[in-house]
């Protein structure tokens, strides 16, 4: 046994880990968001007088629709890279293929995942909990809508930023859209985060979706004002995601796409 060698592989993972982006996320980010989001979770949970069964209804409400913007996010990112991966972005876009032709097809991908992931996720629910959301299946549709949009927005905003900057950040297809849970109040009222954080949460539209939601599954109401809010803020952030996504595009096709594979 050398520990000269064995020191040599230690130093020589370590000068990558600052250059590798993947492994910061993982020292780094994940850790800092889980804590973020429990944290304020637990201290909901300590100050809520409500019945465990509506906490556990609240809890798993939160779970099932974070699907929604995760699914319609994750459609396109991934496709995105796996292009990148299989080394087929120069030959998809050497043909007739409009950007704009993509992006509807990625759309529509996202829009079946998740139909097929949010109805399994609510079938286990279900059969696990007795909890069941689909007792207030029409009065959700519009949020669930809403919560489609989110994803698609940020998904265009990760791929742009691919597009620009390659596989060296493609973590950013699973840590991205996560930014947005702990202000995007999935668990409990936005009034619960500290000050800085609210004032974040009211420019997402994702925080007015899900304390939204959270109104129809205690009243059986549908909170208008969430959703022309939510709706409003979603329109003007996928119109310019729209545009920074063909921007990166069209500047990473200026270098050269081959360089991305």
């Amino acid at each position: 046994m050398n520990f000269s060698r064995v020191l040599a592989v230690i130093i020589r993972h370590l000068y990558n880990f600052k250059h590798n982006l993947e492994r910061l996320t993982d020292s780094f980010y994940w850790p800092a968001l889980d804590i973020l989001l429990w944290g304020i979770t637990t201290q909901y949970i300590q100050q809520a007088n409500q019945k465990v069964s509506n906490l556990v209804l609240v809890f798993l409400s939160g779970l099932i629709f974070w699907q929604v913007i995760w699914r319609s996010q994750y459609e396109i990112t991934v496709n995105f890279l796996e292009e990148l991966w299989n080394q087929n972005l120069v030959n998809l876009f050497a043909t007739p293929l409009r950007v704009e032709e993509w992006i509807t097809a990625v759309f529509s991908l996202g829009f079946i995942n998740m139909i097929v992931s949010v109805s399994f996720a609510g079938l286990v629910a279900w059969l696990l909990y007795s909890v069941n959301i689909l007792n207030f299946g029409w009065l959700l549709l519009p949020f669930f809508a809403s919560l489609l949009i989110v994803g698609w927005w940020v998904g265009l905003i990760v791929s742009g930023l691919i597009s620009l900057f390659g596989k060296n950040i493609q973590s950013l297809a699973w840590a991205g859209v996560t930014l947005l849970a702990p202000f995007s109040a999935l668990y409990y009222p936005v009034s619960s985060l500290p000050v800085w954080a609210q004032k974040i949460a009211r420019i997402l539209p994702s925080s007015y979706i899900f304390e939204g939601m959270r109104k129809v599954l205690s009243t059986g109401k549908v909170p208008f004002v969430n959703l022309v809010i939510s709706f409003g803020l979603n329109f003007v952030y996928l119109l310019l995601s729209y545009f920074f996504f063909k921007y990166c595009f069209a500047k990473s096709r200026e270098k050269g796409l081959a360089r991305l594979e």
